[in-house]
This record gives C-alpha cells, sequence and structure tokens, in this order.
C-alpha cells in the first residue's frame, strides 16, 4: 500500500476526499492529514509519504512555499494539487515543482480516482525497477554471495523447510534452474605430495623446496575455485565440514564436464602449482536429492585422492545405486548416534554398525565403502558438536585412503568404535562442558538456519533432548528463550541488510525467516522503536554525515 496525506486547512475538505476514494481497492492508505504546509513537512519528516494530496490557500505555509519546499527536500514525494482557485501563480508553482496533476474543486470522485491511479501505476513502474536495481547490486555484492553459498551447504547437508519455502529460496538465490535439470556435483580437493619427490611432484611443475601441503595452500586453492565458479557462472560452495575442498554444480553433459574440468585442472596447477583430485557425484535432479549427489561425489573425491577411484562417478551394477533398493540404514543422522550415546548404549550401537556394514558387504564393493564414508561422516559432526578432535588415523578427511583400504566389515566397525569411545571418554570427562558444547552446536545450527522454519521441537528432537527439557535448559544456559534468540538472530540478519542492500521490504523479511512483511515490521519496530524505513533512512543519513564529516 502506497501512503497518501491529505493537506488541507478545512477538516470537512479533509474528511469529504477520504470519502470520495476507494482507497484500499487503488492500493492507496490515507496516513495522515496536515492542516497546512508547516504541519506537512513535519509528517513528512517523520513519516513515510508516498503521495501528497495538497490544497494552496492555505495559512502559516501556503501551497507554493510548501511545493517549493517539498521538491527541495522529499524529492520522491508525489504531488498532486487540488485547489479552488484557477490562479496562474498557483499553475506556475506546480508545474515548477514537478506536481503531477493540477484538479480544480470541487472534484468528482471519478476525476479524483483517475488522477491517483496514473500517480500508483508510475510508481508502481519506478518501483520495480528500483527493485530490480537493488537485487542486481545485491547479487553483485560479497553478501549475496557468502549467503548463496550458505544455503546451497544447507541444501546438501540436511534440507529443512516446508517445499514452498525451500523453492522460495531457490528462486531468491537463482537456483531453481538448478532444481529443474538433472545435475552433477563434482568436488575438488588438492593431492598430497612432496615437493622433493618426483613423482609426486605436479606435472609440468619444477621441483619447490617450499611446503607446498594441501593444508598450506587450503586458503588459496578455495579463493581460486571460487573465482573459477563465479567467471563459469555456476553454482559452488565450501562445505566447512570438508575442509579443503571445494565442490561445483554441474548440468550433466559428460563432454562439457570434461571440458570444465580440464580447463578448471589447468587452472589450478598454472597458480598453485600442485594438482588436483575431482570427484564426480552421480547424476541426481531435484533439491532432494542433492544430498545424496554430494556425498556421492565426496565419496568419489576419497577415491580419487587415494589413488584408488581417478575421480570417475560411482555408478554400480543396474539397480545397486537406486536408494529405494537399499534398506533403511540402521543409524541414518547425528541424532540417532547422539540418542545411543546419551543412553551409554555403545554396544546397540556397535551392533548397528557391524549389521549396516555387513550388508554393504554382502552387496557390493562400492556399496559397502560408500557405507563406511556416511557413517565416518556423521561420527565427526557428532565429534564437532563436542569439540573433540579426531587423530589423522580417524579421520577420512586427513587421510581419504581409509575408507577404501577397509577389508572387512570388523575392520570397519573397529574404527568407527575407536572415534565414537574416544567423543564417549571425552564426554564423560567433561559432563559440564559437553552440555555447554552441545547448546553452543545448537546456537550454531539456528544462526546457519535463521531462514528456514525453526521450531524448538524439531531442534530438541535433533539434538537429542526431551522439549520441555530443551526450552527450560535453553532459557537458563542462553539467557533467552528459544523464540527470542531466534528472533534476535533474524534481526541481526535483517538489520544488516537494511543497512548494507536498497532490497525490497519483502525480500529482507523473506530473507530473514520471516513470514510476512508486516509481521516483520510490527516486530521490528517493537524491538528497535522505529519502522525498517526509518532505520534504512537513519542509517543513511548517518552515513551521509560521517562522509560529510571526514570530508
Amino acid at each position: 500500500m502506497y501512503r497518501v496525506m491529505i493537506v488541507d486547512d478545512e477538516p470537512e475538505i479533509r474528511q469529504g476526499l477520504r470519502l470520495k476514494v476507494d482507497w484500499e481497492s487503488l492500493g492507496l492508505t490515507v496516513a495522515a492529514e496536515a492542516s497546512d504546509g508547516e504541519e506537512a513537512l513535519k509528517i513528512l519528516e517523520n513519516e513515510d509519504i508516498d503521495i501528497v494530496l495538497t490544497d494552496m490557500l492555505m495559512p502559516v505555509m501556503d501551497g507554493v512555499s510548501f511545493l517549493d519546499a517539498c521538491r527541495s527536500r522529499y524529492p520522491h514525494v508525489r504531488i498532486l494539487v487540488l485547489t479552488g482557485y484557477e490562479d496562474f501563480r498557483y499553475a506556475r508553482a506546480a508545474l515548477r515543482n514537478r506536481a503531477k496533476d493540477y484538479i480544480l474543486k470541487p472534484v468528482s470522485s471519478d476525476e479524483l480516482s483517475a488522477a491517483l491511479q496514473a500517480v500508483v501505476r508510475e510508481l508502481d513502474e519506478e518501483y520495480l525497477d528500483r527493485d530490480e536495481r537493488a537485487r542486481i547490486a545485491w547479487r553483485l555484492s560479497q553478501y549475496y554471495k557468502e549467503m548463496r553459498e550458505q544455503m546451497l551447504v544447507r541444501l546438501v547437508r540436511e534440507p529443512i523447510g516446508d517445499d514452498r519455502a525451500v523453492r522460495d529460496r531457490l528462486t531468491t538465490f537463482e537456483l531453481s534452474d538448478w532444481d529443474a535439470r538433472t545435475i552433477r556435483f563434482a568436488t575438488a580437493g588438492l593431492r598430497r605430495f612432496r615437493a622433493d619427490t618426483a613423482e609426486k611432484t605436479p606435472r609440468g611443475v619444477a621441483d619447490d623446496p617450499d611446503d607446498r601441503s594441501p593444508d598450506t595452500l587450503r586458503l588459496p586453492f578455495v579463493m581460486l575455485s571460487r573465482e573459477f565458479a563465479e567467471t563459469k557462472r555456476i553454482p559452488a560452495f565450501a562445505d566447512g565440514q570438508a575442509p579443503g575442498l571445494f565442490t561445483f554444480l554441474l548440468p550433466d553433459d559428460p563432454e562439457a564436464i570434461r571440458r570444465l574440468l580440464d580447463e578448471y585442472a589447468d587452472c589450478v596447477r598454472r597458480y598453485l602449482r600442485a594438482d588436483v583430485a575431482v570427484g564426480l557425484g552421480e547424476p541426481v535432479a531435484g533439491y532432494r536429492a542433492w544430498k545424496e549427489g554430494y556425498t556421492s561425489a565426496l565419496l568419489a573425491w576419497h577415491l580419487a585422492a587415494g589413488g584408488l577411484g581417478g575421480g570417475q562417478s560411482l555408478a554400480e551394477e543396474p539397480g545397486r545405486n537406486d536408494p529405494s533398493a537399499a534398506p533403511p540404514a540402521a543409524v541414518d543422522s547425528e541424532s540417532a548416534i547422539l540418542r545411543l550415546l546419551d543412553e551409554g548404549k555403545l554396544d546397540v550401537l556397535e551392533q548397528a554398525f557391524r549389521e549396516e556394514l555387513s550388508a554393504a558387504f554382502a552387496d557390493s564393493r562400492i556399496r559397502f565403502v560408500k557405507t563406511v564414508f556416511r557413517l565416518h561422516l556423521l561420527v565427526d559432526a557428532v565429534a564437532r558438536t563436542f569439540r573433540v578432535p579426531l587423530g589423522p588415523e580417524e579421520s577420512l578427511w586427513l587421510r581419504p585412503e581409509l575408507a577404501a583400504q577397509m577389508e572387512t566389515p570388523d575392520q570397519a566397525v573397529e574404527r568407527l568404535m575407536q572415534s565414537v569411545q574416544r567423543i564417549e571418554r571425552s564426554v564423560r570427562e567433561r559432563a559440564e562442558d559437553a552440555e555447554r558444547l552441545r547448546l553452543r552446536a545448537v546456537e550454531q545450527f539456528i544462526r546457519e538456519h535463521y531462514m528456514d522454519d525453526l521450531n524448538l521441537t524439531d531442534l530438541a528432537e535433533k539434538f537429542h533432548y526431551h522439549p520441555t527439557y530443551f526450552s527450560e535448559l535453553f532459557k537458563a544456559k542462553i539467557g533467552k528463550t528459544f523464540t527470542q534468540y531466534l528472533t534476535d538472530v533474524r534481526m541481526e540478519n535483517a538489520a544488516r541488510l537494511l543497512k548494507e542492500t536498497s532490497l525490497s521490504l519483502w525480500d529482507v523479511a523473506e530473507l530473514s525467516g520471516f513470514s510476512s512483511p508486516s509481521y516483520f515490521s510490527s516486530k521490528f519496530k517493537r524491538m528497535f522503536g522505529v519502522s525498517p524505513s526509518e532505520y534504512r533512512q537513519s542509517v543513511r543519513r548517518q552515513e551521509t554525515s560521517e562522509k560529510f564529516d571526514g570530508a
């Protein structure tokens, strides 16, 4: 709704104008009234007004002076002049200040509605252009790139929220086309080598006495990969849970994929003097399958980095790579491991590992390795929740060849249980810290998923708490209720968007996790004491003042 102010010194005229028009049907609301130009300027200073309907002959400050001041201070406001005097001076003032219409009293309902409709159309076009420019500027900003990457990471880890909300996010981050096509994930990471070992030196690169391990090159590798993805206009992300790796989304076109990955490998070799290993995942269609596609790319990378796969896709015998053909996993989530840890049922967890790995081993070698890899990912996630460092022999990230070296289910179970027992000992030895660390993981999860439809019950289940106990514990340890904390995180992000972008109120609300702009506006004003628009204006004024002060 566009906001209108009526300026006339006669109250009955103002009331009559209110009654002449079906304001709501035009997308308008009468937000303010003023009896003269001076009062109207004070209202403009403190409120967002889009259209001013003003008389010319008024006390204190007449229409001519008001139009001059309004044009100078508030050039964005549209003005309709409504007067009972056909005076050349008034008409000239209206033209000089670019009034949208000059209407003589008495005015009919149809005439006034037509004039207002013309202004509304002009405002609609301007707002559409402005919103589009704002979106383009935002999409070029670093903040947008960060949020888009975070969105991708969330989708490939654990899609949360109803389908409509997720698809809205996909549209916002220009990912809808990728959701509609068959794609492959390609995960890349540097091969490990020593500069003094000839056969492991990158092809075409002279020996270098400096330490050029993947660990020391991790940051430049990710930066170079990100720049390559931006140049090729393909979605890509770095997953914090997979350090040192970078993943691209690619259309399922084998020849185009081969050319692009060859070019990428040459780029890494040229600028970092290192070889890159790439794992190509299985084809998947639709965002709900992205998690499986990403997991298959991670496994393909591990096989390639361990010298066992060459980076090829992980296709198996017909039917065997169909998820519906496999039995349901006994341990299918981080929360399942958390639950058994909390209950002290390590024997039950070990048996679940053994049954799942034995079934996979009996089915095929590749399914066995994929299962080993998936279970290690879950155990790694639990270790990170409690800040328990795993040793080199336990981490698939540090030793990607470990998964493929396991020859039997018993070997795999033994390695998994070594990690689980390390976590269990650490948690037992520092029980109070363990609770604190788990709540810190809850906070981190909220900060990563604030855009999604989060609720206390689902979060309690994920981190294995009873909802009532979780609610009380959260408030006692964090100092706020779950709802207050989630709202604060969302408002923190909304304030940043209002400050750093020109996005519309609708976009800001959506990107901050609020269900509607009106609900967002009311919550924002309750928290900050001003409306979102007023907050944005105050930030702009402060930035302008600081700019002039520093000049």
